[in-house]
């Protein structure tokens, strides 16, 4: 018998519980029922992975038999074990360990982009703190600002380690690390450079399970408000698809609650001249991506080729992989070709001077707003997008606003560059973009009508999926990770020879853009997850057209101004290059 079939039987406050050995106090607790708060804690089931470093100590409990207290989320049950959670002794640890905490905590929680989503801040309610009995030394160190995608700031960090659990297990990109010793003891990078000065991909995931406000998104909102205040501007909005099935959430909806038209509506309050649709720029992606599969597969080229669409992948590969640079598609993101379209097709056909533009997006990614400011992305002194908002900013300046979004009207995306397919909608889940692509290359290579066009071979939430389609008489290798970590273990084996693909799509992020880091906390749910990516494929399949090629816009925009899919007008509009980013 396994150790881990084997089942053991303690009590929890009097209550008989049995558990799997190797079960923890926590463990138990929950599974009896009883609330223990945690702080530190940080269960990833989906992948595996646990923080149970019992830095903070506000989990403890009192052992019975032993007469000591222990911290619940990481001691193991042992058969017959006696837990009082509530007793006077573990009680009063937690809050001492608590007050500890914020003793040492900046008192800036009102103006905190935390504040009121802080698990510190939502502690000491539950627990009742209302005065710190601590007084003494507190840490001072300069805000880390040098990224531009995340703020870091240390002077809020409680040394939870989540952030580091993330960063080195999930992601394995092994920037963050506990450094010094005692009151000292700092989460940092190596040498304690800037995170602009590392090879941190900017993914955000870090963000999404800090407790507090020590790691958070650039905040852009201010940018945005002044360029909506200079009538000198002429100020265009785009919205990535996965925005629209998570933003409601930050407005008390459900998970995977579909908001595209409050969406729309919201953003015209907010005094946007145009708003466009992301999806747009999708389908236009897809068409690119299929051209140069095609093109590599018939004339030799580098395979497999992998989807270039997610920002936090592209520096990834930069830092970690230079040696397979000649594989990622040449295509920029959905993001940067409405950018770069919105300032030339759009301007050409508008009369608007392109340097009027200044062009917005609403992105479910911290790492967007490193993708947007790139060197390659700068055309005559113009970057193609100025400034990005992750769903949760977009959400706080309707807030701002006093926009009730619950009240607000459905409305339709502006015309020219605001219609779209299915097959751009799935974009925003993993495995979405590669299926998409596929439904486009298959009637390109076949000049035959694709009859079924979902793949659902190419769906799910598994960290790393293969899937094969008959193309013609080409079969296509296919592989689709989430999840750098994932990323990293597909690469390895592309670069040993020990898998072949002919193309591969990878996101950061778990699930893809859906549990982007910039979108509304989802606390490792996976649940949440699922009901977003769920909500994706709905809308798909409720299109009439779902195939990129389908979309007469896009059509028309190669028919007035880029000619044909890989022109030389198109490859200086929707191309880009790659070149190797320092690895610390």
């Amino acid at each position: 018998m396994k150790l881990i079939d084997k089942m053991i039987q303690c009590k929890i406050n009097g209550i008989t519980v049995n558990v799997e050995a190797g079960s923890t106090v926590l463990d138990a607790a929950e599974k009896a029922g009883i609330h223990v708060p945690t702080l530190c804690h940080l269960d990833l089931h989906d992948v595996g992975i646990v923080n149970q470093n019992a830095n903070c100590r506000v989990c403890m409990v009192e052992d019975e038999k032993r007469g000591t207290l222990v911290p619940s989320c990481a001691e193991k049950v042992t058969d017959g074990m006696r837990i009082q959670t509530d007793s006077l002794k573990a009680v009063m640890a937690r809050r001492t360990s608590l007050e500890l905490l914020l003793s040492n905590h900046p008192q800036d929680c009102l103006t905190c982009v935390k504040n009121l989503d802080c698990e510190l801040q939502s502690l000491a309610y539950e627990m009742n703190i209302k005065e710190i009995h601590y007084h003494g030394e507190k840490m001072s160190h300069p805000k880390d600002l040098t990224s531009r995608g995340i703020t870091k700031d240390t002077n809020k960090c409680i040394m939870c380690r989540r952030c580091v659990t993330m960063c080195d297990e999930v992601q394995t990109v092994g920037v963050l690390s506990p450094l010094k010793r005692g009151f000292d003891v700092v989460v940092a990078t190596a040498f304690h450079l800037d995170l602009g000065q590392t090879s941190c991909t900017y993914c955000g995931q870090c963000v999404s399970v800090c407790p507090t406000g020590a790691l958070a998104e650039m905040n852009d909102a201010p940018k945005v408000w002044r360029a909506l205040n200079d009538k000198q501007n002429h100020v265009v909005v785009q919205v990535a698809p996965a925005v629209r099935v998570a933003v409601g959430e930050m407005f008390g909806y459900a998970p995977g609650e579909i908001s595209t038209g409050k969406v729309v509506s919201g953003l015209r309050r907010l005094g946007f001249d145009k708003v466009f649709d992301t999806n747009f720029a999708a389908d236009l992606t897809i068409i690119e991506e299929a051209n140069e599969l095609i093109n590599r597969i018939e004339t030799g080229g580098t395979l497999p080729m992998l989807t270039s669409c997610c920002p936090a992948w592209v520096q990834f590969i930069e830092a970690q992989f230079p040696e397979l640079l000649s594989v990622p598609s040449s295509c920029k993101s959905p993001q940067q070709m409405m950018g770069a379209v919105t300032k030339s097709y759009y301007a050409d056909k508008t009369g608007i001077d392109p340097k009027d533009i200044v062009m917005v997006s609403i992105m479910p990614c911290v790492a967007k707003k490193a993708e947007a400011a790139r060197e390659e992305f700068n055309r005559q002194g113009l970057q193609d997008v100025d400034f990005v908002l992750t769903t949760r900013e977009f959400s706080r300046m309707l807030k701002e606003a006093a926009i009730d979004f619950k009240k607000l009207p459905e409305e339709s995306f502006d015309e020219l560059l605001g219609e779209s397919t299915g097959a751009a909608t799935i974009f925003g889940t993993t495995g979405g973009v590669i299926e998409a692509a596929t439904r486009t290359a298959y009637e390109m290579v076949t000049g035959k009508e694709l009859k079924d066009v979902n793949f659902k071979q190419m769906r799910g939430l598994e960290g790393i999926r293969e899937a094969q389609v008959e193309v013609g008489d080409v079969t296509l290798r296919i592989g689709i990770a989430h999840e750098l970590g994932n990323a990293r273990k597909l690469l390895e084996s592309i670069r040993d020879g020990k898998n072949h693909f002919d193309a591969i799509e990878i996101m950061a992020c778990p699930g893809g853009c859906i549990g982007g880091g910039g979108q509304p906390y989802h606390h490792g749910n996976t649940d949440i997850l699922k009901k977003r990516q769920q909500a994706l494929y709905k809308l798909d399949g409720a299109m009439k057209k779902r195939k990129s090629h389908e979309n007469d816009m896009v059509m028309k925009l190669y028919e007035d101004y880029l000619e044909k899919p890989g022109s030389p007008k198109a490859h200086e509009l929707l191309h880009t290059t790659y070149s190797t980013k320092a690895r610390i």
